[in-house]
């Protein structure tokens, strides 16, 4: 698996293991057949080739014993150097000595593609219940609040600008990302008679592009909010509209291009299971994109907080200017969440380190990305409520104007 990368979470947490097996199991049948065909020596006697559902025992003769290490996957199975032996005798192989459940000490997640449903009465099974009906809850309130939030922007004349067009842009990535999960989930996990780990249709294929695309746009139109708040440092907060067709491509055009070229790599080189196993190294293809994002957003950051200190502490700036400074100032509060610092802390480590941790954050906490988004950027901006305010007002205003009509008209009638 690969170290260095943050997780795009598309998979169930059980396909690795269980494609580990598969792999496993057809190399070892493999082995068998070509045994199977191979002509015998007179005389000799033993063991043939033998899969017992964990392990691959190679032929030896009889009397002579075979022993093999647990399986090697890391966040599965801890290290143990116990070796499990099996003897070949006459009446054939014997049992595994130590039985793989003593000599094997497994980690928090199991190694079935069945787990989940064995587990759901055990509290790791209700962890991941509970898990999935906390980012259920998240993603539903935040399309909603972004939905509400884009309603808000759009329908005020005087809230278009080119700041507001960029918030748009960004809250449309989270009703996306969001979406994509919903989709994901359905044609993955609704029917558990189906093996998700090998499911290798065009729906499913097409549930994963397009949440892979949705992925990247979120991370790029974060990256976009980043450099437009370092635009308007650089220029003295005065806004440029010609700047927004490349924020546009940048936030949906990088993305677009990032998904064809890896599409077509998988079609070409890779095409099998639902394109969603992260031993495959064109992974590459959506991973390094999204490190390089959460890379030039983490710099952003440093950079524009080090911007407003300078100039919040320079004497040659005005009161006004400085009071400006300030409300930037706590805008960039959001930038740790949405610029994906916690990525770049997860990415420094393995990926079976921390599994809980890290489903919390990119699951639970993440879900509410959106929500937190809408609520920062519309329903707390002062300028949003200045205008629902000045529109409520107005509103009031005719309609006690057309009452008032209505009143005399009853009245001289």
């Amino acid at each position: 698996l690969p170290f260095l990368l943050p997780k795009v979470q598309g998979t169930h947490p059980d396909c690795s293991v269980v494609l580990y097996f598969q792999k496993q199991e057809a190399e070892c049948l493999e082995i068998i057949r070509s045994e199977s065909q191979a002509p015998g020596t007179p005389g000799q006697e033993g063991c043939r080739t033998e899969w017992d559902g964990v392990s691959c025992w190679s032929a030896v003769p009889v009397g002579q014993s075979r022993a093999v290490a647990c399986p090697d996957i890391l966040h599965v199975f801890k290290k143990s150097k116990v070796l499990i032996q099996r003897n070949c005798t006459e009446l054939g192989w014997s049992s595994p000595s130590p039985p793989y459940h003593n000599a094997c000490e497994l980690e928090a997640l199991g190694s079935n593609n069945d787990t989940e449903a064995k587990a759901r009465g055990s509290p790791r099974g209700c962890y991941f219940v509970t898990m999935k009906v906390l980012y259920t809850c998240g993603y539903s309130t935040s399309l909603a609040a972004l939905s509400l939030a884009i309603g808000i922007f759009a329908c005020f004349r005087k809230l278009h600008c080119t700041r507001n067009s960029i918030h748009i842009h960004f809250f449309t990535s989270f009703i996306l990302r969001g979406t994509a999960v919903f989709i994901k989930d359905t044609v993955l996990f609704s029917d558990e008679s189906l093996d998700h780990c090998t499911m290798s249709t065009v729906n499913c294929k097409a549930a994963i592009v397009f949440f892979q695309y949705s992925v990247l746009a979120n991370f790029y139109w974060l990256l976009v909010e980043g450099l437009y708040l370092q635009t308007l440092l650089l220029l003295t907060f005065t806004s440029d509209r010609r700047y927004i067709w490349w924020y546009i491509l940048i936030g949906w055009g990088v993305p677009m291009v990032t998904v064809a070229v890896w599409v077509v790599t998988r079609l070409q080189y890779d095409n099998h299971g639902c394109w969603d196993d992260y031993t495959s190294l064109y992974w590459w293809v959506i991973k390094a994109p999204i490190l390089l994002a959460i890379f030039m957003n983490f710099l952003i950051f440093l950079n524009v907080t080090r911007m407003l200190a300078q100039k919040i502490r320079s004497p040659d700036i005005s009161k006004n200017y400085k009071q400006q400074y300030m409300r930037l100032t706590k805008s960039t509060l959001l930038l740790i969440p949405l610029f994906g610092v916690h990525y770049v802390v997860f990415a420094l480590f393995p990926e079976h380190i921390g599994v809980d941790a890290r489903l919390y954050f990119e699951l639970v906490l993440g879900s509410y990305q959106g929500f937190l988004v809408a609520l920062l950027y519309c329903f707390l901006n002062g300028e949003v409520q200045a205008e629902i305010k000045r529109n409520w007002g107005k509103w009031q205003l005719s309609m006690e104007s057309n009452v008032f009509n209505l009143v005399t008209q009853d009245f001289t009638a």
